[in-house]
């Protein structure tokens, strides 16, 4: 998901002179060449990628749509086998559409509004099993028995307790047969309806992911987190008008008329979700891209950012596939939701994603539908094929994708990756470093999504500054070994739900010990860092005077008389504030014009730069390249001689550009 699905695109407009004025120096700071997209890391010496995932939960859904009562009647069957080595006693399941019940669900109760829009509802939903039959039990109706609300939590009926009558004994399969009718909400967040236009995500009754523990991970709906889910096989026949258009997970490998209404069959394999969408007024548009048939479907005055969605797709998934190892699935559609329907927006699912913005969001120089669209597709490795606990880790998910965002989006456009006219650029990466420095000592990153102080430190921390971080590790370690360390972890645990020690895992194995320490100290412990140098000093080089013992006994040596000096000795001290610690490289700039470049791992809390030449150093900078992207505070990290002129002077804007920018952020 997108920290709300057009901040990046509003929040810039509205600040667009800032933009313009700070896009013109951190294009400026940003100096490193452009990628070229062809140099990317082969992956073919890493292990094969798996095919498939363990079958867990696999669903057969039969839903008919009421496109005037905007109501969902539905049957469905699901095939559960306990993967753990324990016997289970009960069952979790999340019925997420309750979240939209009333004012005071956990989702919508704060008077703050709820999660990325910040919108509360308008018309209500739920959903309503009548009932849940173990077919292996005897056909025992197991929803009487079920807790009547979630844990600890009389108000929330979202993450409800089945107990089961009967152990599952370990390697055991169960099958289910529910009833459940829906009733949508007007669309607040992901779901719901627009006049005609549905969409549908959460929309039955599903099981939390069982654990290795036997343990199952479920937790309530709140409005700042999303899903967690075991794989399987969905077969999901969907009953619709006849005159609506239809998008949804899986391949429709099937569909017949019925008295004026549409019959579609849909089949997916590994997959953990089915989401869809139905509008009688969707325009749709199909190509071929990297083997994989996409298609779009969009509003009827939306022609051009369907090309630019397309064109994102044309370059993002063949760059992704070599990346992060290849899209498994035969079928991906996107779905650019009406303008008024716009918080269904900026959101994936497997093999679907939703995109967003108005008409006019190709206009201007704005790559804000190429920022979302490559956004939601990277999606399909972090969320949907590693699928990680998006509850208690999401930077896992949203934070490793906004990396691969950002990287993709400069591969392909450069330095102007979010933004390029009027003869100015703005980056992926510096937008990201804005949005997120002013609070990178708030919390950690690699907090629970419920557990944040609101959305907006959860945007700035999980997205921006989990970006950040990455791109730091990327410009001081390398990106090559950084965009393989990446792939190596999407590749390994393709289909197995990986863990934050799982991540680090692989990162330690792929960069170093030194590397996973930053990275960690980063994510876990509010690591921070600022690099910042205060003056110069200069003295003469000049012969030694005073009383000196030789061979010949004591000898004075008087003072020469005073001559311009032909060297100078420069002393400079840079010291490093925060607990992070990444190697930086010092640039020295003389009188002369002359430059001397000098190292420092970081290591320690100050580090003294010496310096001996014929002309005097008159400014030094510290990360001229600003490879350490979490720097806090760029506009200490240079300073000039007093009385000289600064070689350049965009340094000490910078700092400014960034505050004037901080209205962009989440």
């Amino acid at each position: 998901m997108r920290q709300r699905t057009s901040d990046l695109a509003l929040g810039t407009l509205f600040c667009a002179l800032s933009l313009l004025f700070a896009g013109m120096l951190l294009r400026d700071a940003d100096r490193r060449p452009k990628l070229d997209p062809k140099a990317l890391t082969t992956h073919a010496e890493l292990s094969p990628l798996s095919e498939s995932a363990d079958q867990v939960a696999s669903y057969t859904l039969n839903a008919k749509l009421d496109a005037t009562a905007h109501r969902i009647t539905a049957t469905e069957t699901i095939r559960f086998v306990n993967r753990s080595p324990h016997a289970l006693g009960e069952l979790w399941f999340h019925l997420y559409l309750n979240a939209f019940k009333n004012d005071k669900t956990l989702f919508l109760r704060s008077p703050f509004g709820a999660g990325r829009s910040g919108d509360k509802a308008r018309e209500y939903g739920y959903v309503d099993v009548k009932k849940m039959l173990w077919l292996e039990a005897g056909h025992k109706d197991l929803w009487p028995d079920r807790d009547k609300h979630s844990p600890g939590d009389p108000d929330d009926e979202t993450d409800l307790r089945v107990p089961l009558p009967e152990a599952l004994a370990a390697g055991q399969t169960l099958t289910l047969e529910l009833e459940f009718e829906d009733k949508l909400p007007e669309i607040v967040e992901r779901t719901g309806f627009e006049g005609s236009f549905h969409f549908l995500g959460q929309w039955f009754p599903k099981l939390a992911r069982l654990e290795p523990d036997g343990q199952f991970a479920h937790f309530a709906f709140h409005a700042q987190s999303e899903f967690y889910a075991d794989f399987g096989d969905y077969d999901v026949t969907l009953d619709v008008p006849q005159n609506y258009v239809v998008g949804a997970t899986g391949t429709r490998d099937r569909e017949s008329d019925d008295h004026g209404r549409a019959l579609l069959h849909y089949h997916a394999e590994n997959v953990h979700d089915f989401a869809w969408t139905a509008w009688d007024q969707f325009r749709t548009r199909s190509e071929q891209i990297a083997g994989t048939r996409v298609t779009v479907l969009y509003p009827p005055d939306q022609d051009a950012n369907a090309e630019v969605e397309l064109d994102s797709v044309r370059f993002a998934l063949p760059h992704f596939n070599e990346l992060y190892g290849r899209y498994p699935y035969p079928v991906l559609t996107l779905v650019h939701p009406p303008e008024a329907a716009s918080n269904a927006g900026g959101m994936e699912y497997p093999t679907l994603i939703t995109t967003g913005g108005p008409w006019y969001s190709t206009l201007g120089g704005g790559h804000f539908i190429d920022v979302v669209t490559t956004h939601e597709l990277g999606h399909q490795w972090f969320y949907g094929l590693c699928a990680s606990n998006e509850h208690s880790s999401p930077f896992l998910d949203e934070g490793l994708n906004s990396y691969a965002e950002a990287e993709a989006l400069e591969a392909r456009f450069g330095l102007g990756s979010v933004f390029s006219g009027y003869g100015l650029s703005v980056s992926s990466t510096a937008l990201n470093r804005v949005i997120s420095a002013a609070r990178g000592g708030d919390e950690p990153v690699a907090e629970g999504a419920a557990d944040f102080a609101s959305f907006r430190n959860m945007g700035a921390l999980v997205y921006s500054r989990t970006a950040s971080i990455m791109a730091t590790l990327a410009r001081v370690y390398g990106e090559a070994r950084v965009r393989h360390a990446l792939g190596a972890y999407t590749r390994k645990f393709r289909f197995l739900h990986p863990t934050a020690n799982d991540f680090l895992g692989v990162m330690n194995e792929e960069l170093g010990e030194e590397a996973e320490t930053q990275l960690a100290r980063a994510l876990f412990e509010r690591g921070t860092v600022d690099y910042l140098v205060r003056d110069i000093s200069n003295a003469p080089v000049i012969a030694p005077a005073g009383i000196f013992d030789g061979p010949s006994g004591r000898e004075e040596k008087k003072r020469e008389p005073a001559q311009a000096p032909a060297e100078y000795q420069s002393r400079v001290v840079v010291y490093r504030h925060g607990s992070l610690e990444f190697p930086v490289e010092i640039e020295l700039v003389c009188e002369d014009g002359s430059r001397d470049f000098q190292h420092w791992d970081g290591h320690g809390f100050t580090h003294n730069v010496e310096h001996t030449g014929p002309s005097k150093v008159v400014w030094v900078s510290v990360d001229p390249e600003v490879r350490v992207v979490l720097d806090d505070d760029l506009s200490n990290n240079s300073t000039t001689l007093k009385g000289a002129s600064a070689p350049r002077s965009f340094e000490r804007a910078l700092y400014f550009a960034q505050g004037l920018l901080q209205g962009a952020g989440p």
